[in-house]
């Protein structure tokens, strides 16, 4: 065994001084070339590792070995000026670079990143944006939401460019070995595939000749730019040899391998390289996920099913019997019935089908078919549980303390700490108390990172409480959001003083009033008085100047709601209840000429303004503030004016009567008169339906007011009954849609009223006098029938219950 291994030197070294470095052609994210990559760099031994990759992140090479480090991480480069234009290079624990990288730190070998410069990549996008004089040009569109540079594997080239068709290595190979799946064909020949005993360089040798004979038929496949790249990198793996007489290994993507084997003039090279735009650059380690290393996030970085790569790369022994095994406990987990018996047919089903489609081991499709079959009966649904937690999996990874970041990075980190908000690949739900510190802490951070455009949490719906009061957050860390904070950095070093920065250009460039309103109510969610002042006065400006009533209606309910926010947060909004105050009375001043000539969608426009402003007037003049006491009574006058006015449309003059009577300052008997008058024959149809459409439509419990109010009923129904034919038609889908926003159990009542007529004293009871529950009396002897029922449920015999009648007679003398 010993003469083997020397034999293996001494190839390797003769290698290496016939044929210069020793050339690991990779795919990127791929376990069975991680492994190769391992047993070769064990066989050779050389004296540096040169790898595909940014140069600028040599500094940061160290941090891989710091305990703090859990890949998955990627490199990000970002322009320092314009910290969007950014690009990833991720690394997996399966990635061959990641192993490279770890071996050199484990052996005290140099390694160092070979790749274009960061500082090219991110100009060159630039350079195209400025000629092209639009948008992000297609190099940037790559970079900044995805893996840019960093991710060209054999089959998975995504570095942006030429316009022209590229060609997909590992589809041509797949094709050409009669397989129809790349990802099937790549996990038959390399995956399942053990590293060769006595020459660990094999497998890479074989994967140069078939690129070679690629790029003989294709050239550079429509990779235009990879010339560029591969010119630089030679001229990195020249000057290692001049510098390291042990030896030279090169760890990149394989198609690159028979391009830097090409022997060129180092004047050849460096002409390519001439005239490359610049840009100054930052770079840093930050998490990823193997959700991001998914092609299905649309951010292609090579691979289906990082989760099951994952699992191959650290389970090489028995990986399908351990597989089953995850599998079974994640669907345990979701209370599903699956045995051990379960696991070991499975795993007999798919080393079955695996046999009978020729794979030397059963691959994803082969366990996934087999796990639907027996795990779980067939069905899709809890398969998709197990592709999504599994297959591709949400595994988040980590990154030291120590590493490059930009303030304002750092101050997350720390507040992050502090209140004890660990970020997290899987979404959760986050239920806030805003009357306990920490929580209103929390909120306040969450709403200045989204007031940042840094989109860590999400408002939901709280469930159970509808009070200011609660919040209910769903929070999910995504990769890209480490941009977003760098990108934020510019308006400041913290949290606090960026947000304030943001929220104050945000105002000054807010083009509507609704905007500075939305914004003000931002402002004191993430609790910025510093931006309130200015804020406020491009609000008190923009209000002054905008004559819009739709404007200024839109306005004031978020102005308003705003309000609420001082009692909960302890925020002082007596300033912003001055400017709710004035807005409010522009818009009663203005409200009546506005609603006259209106067609019916701007007069259902106009409705929806007049409900918002009704119960921002209620809140406004709920508040203490000086001043605000006689707005509600305003209000109520302009209603009345909408109400009796002609040139009102209908749906806004019954909308005023319904909100009137709502407030107590119409009774039953002056709203019943008002709607006589609007359905008296002389009324057009139309306009008579819309009012009723106003009256008791939008889901404002119109039908319960109809329920219990015979008299209002029975107009309706005797309006509805004289439509003439030729009209009815046109108010049909009016009131069709009215009607059909009422809860079914009230349109059956309705039904049940309308069917046997009004009665002849009034009200619900007559009208349905004779129906169970709607006599005008009790009924003692249906009341007696129940009582048997009673003494069973509560126990009681009769003995007991006249004891019970005496007691209460007795406490009430």
């Amino acid at each position: 065994m010993g003469g083997n291994q020397v034999t293996a030197e001494e190839r390797a070294v003769g290698r290496a001084a016939e044929a210069g470095p020793v050339l690991l052609g990779v795919r990127h994210h791929g376990p069975g070339s991680a492994r190769a990559v391992r047993a070769a760099l064990e066989e050779t031994r050389p004296g540096i590792v040169l790898i595909e990759g940014p140069p600028e992140a040599d500094a940061l090479i160290p941090l891989a070995a710091d305990e703090e480090m859990r890949p998955p991480v990627a490199l990000l480069a970002h322009a320092v000026d314009e910290p969007g234009r950014s690009a990833f290079w991720p690394l997996a624990e399966f990635s061959p670079e990641w192993v490279a990288l770890r071996w050199a730190l484990e052996q005290g070998v140099p390694a160092r990143f070979i790749d274009l410069p960061a500082t090219h990549t991110l100009a060159w996008g630039r350079h195209e944006d400025e000629a092209a004089g639009e948008g992000e040009s297609p190099l940037d569109a790559e970079t900044a939401d995805g893996e840019g540079e960093g991710d060209d594997g054999p089959g998975h080239d995504t570095t942006p460019g030429s316009a022209d068709v590229r060609i997909d290595p590992l589809g041509v190979l797949a094709e050409t070995a009669g397989y129809d799946d790349p990802e099937r064909w790549w996990e038959d020949v390399v995956e399942h595939r053990g590293v060769g005993e006595g020459d660990a360089l094999a497998p890479f040798t074989a994967l140069e000749e078939a690129m070679a004979a690629l790029r003989e038929t294709y050239g550079s496949g429509g990779h235009d730019r990879d010339l560029v790249r591969e010119a630089y990198m030679r001229l990195q793996v020249r000057a290692a040899q001049r510098e390291f007489e042990d030896g030279v290994a090169v760890v990149c993507g394989a198609w690159h391998v028979p391009a830097l084997r090409r022997r060129t003039t180092v004047a050849a090279d460096k002409a390519l390289l001439k005239g490359l735009p610049k840009v100054k650059t930052d770079m840093t380690w930050v998490p990823w996920t193997h959700r991001r290393l998914s092609r299905t996030s649309g951010y292609g970085a090579g691979i289906d099913s990082p989760g099951w790569y994952g699992h191959l790369f650290s389970a090489p022994d028995r990986p399908v019997e351990r597989w089953m095994t995850k599998v079974a406990g994640l669907l345990r987990e979701e209370d599903r019935i699956v045995s051990s018996a379960h696991v070991i047919e499975a795993v007999r089903l798919a080393e079955t089908l695996a046999a009978m489609r020729g794979r030397p081991l059963p691959g994803l499709s082969e366990t996934t078919d087999a796990v639907r079959a027996v795990m779980c009966e067939g069905s899709d649904v809890p398969l998709a549980l197990v592709r999504d937690r599994l297959v591709v999996g949400d595994v988040l990874g980590e990154v030291p303390s120590t590493a490059p970041a930009v303030p304002l990075q750092r101050d997350l980190a720390r507040l992050q700490r502090r209140l004890r908000l660990k970020p997290e690949a899987l979404e959760r739900e986050l239920e806030l108390d805003l009357r306990k510190e920490t929580d209103s802490a929390r909120s306040r951070l969450l709403h200045r990172l989204r007031l940042l455009g840094i989109a860590w949490g999400e408002p939901a719906a709280s469930r159970g409480s509808t009070g200011t009061f609660r919040e209910t957050w769903r929070l999910r860390w995504e990769p890209e959001l480490s941009v977003r904070v760098a990108e934020a950095g510019v308006w400041g070093t913290t949290v606090l003083s960026a947000a304030t920065a943001k929220a104050e250009a945000d105002a000054v460039a807010a083009e509507g009033l609704a905007d500075v309103t939305a914004l003000a109510e931002r402002c004191l969610l993430a609790g910025l008085p510093d931006a309130l002042p200015t804020v406020m006065r491009v609000l008190a400006d923009r209000a002054a100047l905008d004559t819009d009533v739709g404007h200024l209606a839109q306005a004031l309910p978020a102005l308003v709601r705003s309000l609420r926010y001082g009692d909960v947060r302890g925020t002082d909004t007596e300033a912003l209840g001055e400017v709710a105050a004035g807005l409010a009375e522009r818009v009663f001043v203005g409200l009546p000429p506005a609603c006259a000539g209106l067609d019916a969608d701007a007069a259902e426009e106009i409705r929806r303004h007049v409900d918002a402003v009704h119960g921002a007037v209620a809140l406004l003049g709920d508040t203490p503030a000086a001043g605000h006491g006689h707005l509600r009574a305003r209000w109520q006058s302009v209603l009345r004016v909408l109400a009796g006015r002609d040139t009102v449309p209908g749906v806004i003059r019954g909308r005023a009567v319904r909100l009137l009577l709502d407030d107590g300052e119409l009774t039953q008997d002056e709203a019943a008169r008002l709607m006589g008058l609007v359905l008296s024959p002389g009324t057009p149809p139309a306009d008579a339906a819309a009012w009723i459409e106003g009256f008791v439509g939008g889901g404002s419990g119109g039908g319960m007011l109809l329920v219990h109010d015979e008299g209002l009923l029975g107009l309706v129904d005797a309006w509805l009954t004289g439509v003439p034919a030729e009209a009815f038609t046109d108010v049909l889908p009016l009131l069709r849609r009215t009607f059909s926003a009422y809860e079914p159990g009230v349109r059956r009542t309705l039904g049940e009223l309308v069917r046997r007529g009004p009665g002849a004293q009034g009200g619900a009871a007559a009208a349905g006098t004779g129906l169970p529950g709607f006599a005008a009396e009790p009924d003692p002897a249906r009341a007696d029938a129940v009582l048997p029922v009673l003494r069973l449920l509560l126990g009681m015999d009769e003995e007991d219950e006249e004891n019970i009648e005496k007691n209460l007679m007795g406490v009430a003398g």
